[in-house]
């Protein structure tokens, strides 16, 4: 990809990108990226569960393998658009990944506080754009929404 991005703002756009290309699909406007300790972004996803009627395609699922096989993630960072269910908390504590960037966990609150107690170095930006997005759709798509996050 080569692309470089150095900080956590430009990051986020990415994600939110991806939740943005999501939502237009028709699906759950949730983005991720994985980046390298150096800012290159090493894969991009959105959630894909509606568009591929595939329940583990969460955004960060699909940015992790995106990226592809690596020796070690301990020094990559997942950004992601909102909390990370415990599904992808799971993904983040079982392959290493050292940092969490999260765009917003107002409208959800994931695993996150569990992955700082694990030693991920954890930030939540909330994000008046990420809090918007899906406040609308929530409003928008609930039956679609509670699905997404087991409820």
């Amino acid at each position: 990809m080569n692309e470089v991005y150095q900080d956590a703002a430009s990051q986020l756009a990415v994600a939110v990108q991806e939740a943005r290309a999501g939502l237009a699909e028709g699906g759950i406007p949730i983005g991720a990226a994985l980046f390298g300790p150096d800012g290159e972004l090493l894969g991009r996803g959105r959630n894909r569960r509606v568009q591929d009627d595939d329940p583990s395609l969460h955004a960060e699922t699909v940015a992790f393998r995106a990226a592809g096989r690596m020796r070690g993630y301990g020094r990559t960072t997942m950004v992601t658009t909102l909390s990370p269910c415990w599904y992808c908390s799971g993904l983040v504590k079982q392959f290493g990944i050292g940092s969490l960037v999260i765009g917003e966990a107002a409208t959800f609150h994931g695993g996150h506080d569990w992955l700082a107690e694990q030693g991920v170095a954890v930030t939540v930006l909330d994000d008046a754009a990420c809090v918007a997005m899906m406040g609308a759709f929530v409003t928008a798509r609930p039956e679609l929404w509670f699905e997404d996050i087991g409820e």
